[in-house]
């Protein structure tokens, strides 16, 4: 009796757990904003109760979000055969924004807990990062350094920051604002092989 209590109470958990979860990650694919009252009043818990699973909203998008982001190999399929490393990078910089903009209430929060607590920063998935890696990953370092340049300067020019300043303060539409950083982004690659060859 006292085994099927204890299992109960445990599988109880497990489900609160997964509503929680599964409520965060509804959330987060409405582009809806993403708060921890939100996700506890979807969940039908209380905001105490999501706390008590998670202790901050980052450890929930952490998780909740971890199954909606495919891996860069998948994510890039369409152009792995190129040989073009701006048409890689182009691509990359396309499938990350439309993610972004998908999900925008759930990055907006990331990034809004990781700029409040900069020593949170290392929570934050890191896609874009993993992206421009397997983007440039076939090619050689045109001269030393130089690809290290590169991917700091699209971690700059194509990350979720650069999409919130085209669409919040130059007023652009998601879609222009993908278009103008996909064009950076593939400019910034040909001129960095270009001034190396």
């Amino acid at each position: 009796m006292e085994a099927e209590t204890v299992t109960g109470r445990a599988n109880q958990k497990a489900r609160t757990r997964k509503a929680i979860v599964d409520a965060c990650r509804d959330l987060a694919r409405s582009g809806a904003e993403v708060t921890m009252p939100r996700v506890a009043k979807a969940a039908l818990v209380s905001e105490a109760t999501a706390y008590r699973y998670f202790p901050d909203l980052t450890s929930l998008l952490q998780e909740a979000l971890v199954a909606v982001w495919p891996g860069p190999e998948e994510a890039l399929a369409p152009v792995a055969a190129s040989a073009d490393p701006a048409e890689r990078v182009a691509f990359a910089t396309g499938y990350l924004l439309r993610h972004v903009h998908a999900h925008q209430g759930a990055v907006r929060a990331m990034i809004s807990t990781t700029i409040t607590a900069p020593a949170r920063s290392g929570a934050r998935p890191g896609m874009r990062f993993a992206l421009i890696d397997h983007a440039l990953a076939p090619f050689a370092d045109p001269s030393p350094g130089a690809l290290a340049r590169l991917k700091h300067s699209l971690a700059l020019a194509c990350g979720a920051e650069a999409f919130f300043v085209l669409t919040d303060l130059c007023g652009l539409s998601p879609d222009d604002a993908i278009a103008t950083a996909v064009d950076t982004a593939a400019t910034l690659t040909r001129a960095a092989f270009a001034s190396e060859t």
